[in-house]
């Protein structure tokens, strides 16, 4: 239990059974009333951002959540499977719970996973990685008043646009929050 006084970001929250990351806060004191605690809060398994308003004081659960680097080895069928790096302790996360990440994993990669009572709630990955292009089409250069694209396979699968002077087998730096194309890797 802590006090919304004592709320800091990146603070996990366990309200009506549900996890929420403090994302921002504020204390507010209005011209009449009691102080209130604006906070912006998002949900830790959906992602989904909401407001909401506490009064100063109010108690609120706290949950623990442990972030662990683990490095990602292989996929069973079943699961995405991960070694912690510091026990060596191997855990499969469900397909559901890695979600989008599983476009920018590549074995032996290291990622950052938060887990909550020994449940995997999510992936943490860099905000950018380095692929390979595995397939993309030769660019072919016209008439256009600014620079094209073109859609390139990466290594992982992930289908993304390119600048068209990119060729098969070069490494890309990739945006893992958004899937965009960032630049050539030397």
């Amino acid at each position: 239990m802590a006090s919304t006084n004592d709320l800091k970001n990146g603070m996990v929250l366990d309200l009506d059974g549900q996890l929420w990351s403090v994302v921002w806060f504020q204390h507010h004191k209005p011209g009449k009333g009691n102080t209130v605690v604006r906070t912006k809060l998002k949900h830790v398994l959906s992602g989904k951002v909401v407001d909401k308003t506490f009064n100063s004081d109010t108690k609120v659960d706290t949950a623990s959540v442990d972030r662990r680097d683990m490095q990602y080895l292989y996929h069973d069928g079943s699961g995405f499977v991960f070694m912690d790096t510091s026990t060596y302790e191997q855990v499969t996360i469900s397909d559901e719970t890695v979600g989008d990440a599983k476009n920018y994993l590549l074995e032996e990669q290291v990622a950052t996973v938060a887990i909550h009572e020994d449940n995997p709630l999510y992936i943490d990955l860099p905000a950018s990685v380095e692929l390979l292009i595995t397939y993309t089409e030769p660019g072919l250069q016209g008439d256009r008043s600014t620079g094209g694209t073109k859609p390139a396979t990466l290594e992982t699968g992930l289908q993304i646009q390119v600048p068209l002077f990119i060729t098969n087998g070069e490494k890309v730096k990739v945006d893992t929050r958004t899937g965009d194309y960032l630049g050539r890797v030397a």
